[in-house]
């Protein structure tokens, strides 16, 4: 991994790399509120990626969406409502391990419900969402949500796309299970691709012509300080070169040099104190050593106080030098560098 001055990253581009979903096509076209292009690069390309652990909010949609689902065929009395499991069978998760659309190069992911024909060919996209945001759903749905389901009908051949939202409390999140879906806390938004994306074809192009910069070319979008800040602290830890952002690690060493620097301060006289016992104790030591042995211990009610015995041979390079050998047996010289922080004087 390398660093670049332009506040990208260089990578050897991945031979499998994971497929552009519906919420990271929104988040490549800088439309996903909560998931940056830099992000969506990272998982992408298996850089990076928050391992996927359950929520109360992905527990809670789990629980409901079955619940909107017959909702909505009572509602409407809708006999050709298609699930995953109608089409791919009992775990269908496992069987296509989260992508729908294997004949699609890049794009992938899973719808929720289809309406089908007589045919049974898809007619229309359902997609199912459970917030308490309630404001966000007010005049339109949420673009990110909106593009999810938009990408989807697209690489079916669907125009037409129905998104029903559950509106829920904080309360409703400890037992999702109980909850019931009504008409006081549901309801449905329903638009074409055609119209609120004429442009669609265009818009996968771009997607299209982004992956192969990025993804096939292995140069990250740029990435932005604050909102790709977690993921840009692992990937720092885990690649630290002279090549990475110097600024940064530099901000970051100081935050934990003067975090120890206070912990020194707090600790410093018991250092100082566990030093004068550790000497006592090594000189009592010393004297219990016997011939052939190499250490002493003496038992505390939570630590042994080890004293160790070796020897070494020293070099006498003044009876060396005055032999005239000690030139013949100098080793190369060799260089070190130690790095000090010293607190700046202002």
């Amino acid at each position: 991994m390398k660093w670049n001055d332009d506040g990208t990253i260089t990578i050897t581009p991945p031979a499998r790399p994971k497929k552009c979903t519906g919420t990271r096509f929104a988040a490549i076209m800088g439309l996903n509120a909560w998931t940056t292009p830099f992000n969506a690069w990272c998982a992408i390309t298996r850089t990076y990626e928050e391992p996927f652990e359950d929520t109360i909010y992905t527990l809670a949609g789990k629980a409901i969406e079955p619940k909107q689902a017959e909702y909505m065929r009572e509602k409407y009395f809708w006999k050709k409502l298609v699930t995953p499991t109608d089409v791919y069978g009992e775990d269908y998760f496992k069987k296509t391990w989260g992508d729908f659309f294997k004949d699609e190069p890049i794009f992938g992911g899973m719808w929720d419900y289809l309406f089908v024909d007589k045919n049974g060919k898809p007619t229309t996209v359902m997609e199912m969402k459970t917030t308490k945001r309630a404001e966000d759903w007010l005049e339109d749905v949420p673009e990110y949500y909106a593009l999810q389901a938009a990408l989807y009908a697209y690489l079916l051949g669907v125009d037409d796309v129905i998104m029903v939202c559950t509106i829920l409390g904080d309360k409703d999140y400890d037992h999702p299970e109980d909850f019931t879906v009504t008409q006081d806390n549901t309801f449905e938004r329903s638009f074409k691709v055609s119209e609120r994306y004429p442009n669609m074809a265009k818009t996968i192009k771009k997607v299209e012509a982004w992956w192969k910069k990025h993804v096939e070319g292995g140069v990250s979008p740029k990435y932005d300080e604050k909102k790709d800040a977690d993921i840009l602290k692992v990937l720092r830890a885990n690649s630290l070169s002279p090549d990475s952002d110097l600024d940064a690690l530099v901000a970051e060493a100081e935050q934990l040099q003067d975090k120890l620097n206070k912990v020194a301060e707090e600790t410093a006289a018991d250092e100082k104190r566990l030093k004068t016992l550790k000497d006592l104790i090594k000189e009592a030591c010393m004297g219990k050593f016997r011939d052939g042995d190499k250490q002493v211990i003496i038992q505390g009610s939570r630590f042994e106080w080890v004293t160790s015995r070796s020897t070494s041979l020293k070099v006498d390079e003044a009876a060396m030098k005055k032999d005239g050998v000690l030139d013949k047996y100098k080793t190369k010289e060799t260089v070190t560098y130690k790095l000090t922080p010293k607190e700046r004087k202002e």
